[in-house]
């Protein structure tokens, strides 16, 4: 008898099961995290470049898709301690 490869299940998107592709929906998260814009202001934005979105289902977006742009963006930050910030200053050495 002979046994079947069980291939492991292909990763899911979080992304998946969405009406608007990922692109508009990090766009539209994107704009309300760095911007600090309104739901409102968002919709707007959106509405210019032709996406019809309401700005209930911006805020549902922004509260479910924030942690994971969080968690992207951890690696990238800089950990104390690794960068030095000098002030112009004046050391007299020998008396020059």
């Amino acid at each position: 008898m002979r046994r079947r490869r069980l291939h492991p299940p292909a990763p899911v998107s979080e992304f998946s099961g969405f009406r608007f592709p990922p692109d508009v929906i990090a766009l539209a998260v994107r704009w309300y995290l760095r911007y600090s814009l309104s739901y409102p202001d968002v919709e707007e934005l959106l509405a210019e470049r032709g996406i019809v979105v309401d700005r209930t289902t911006i805020y549902r977006r922004v509260r479910r898709f924030t942690p994971l742009l969080i968690d992207a963006a951890r690696p990238c930050r800089h950990s104390p301690g690794d960068r030095w910030f000098t002030d112009e200053t004046y050391v007299k050495i020998t008396g020059q």
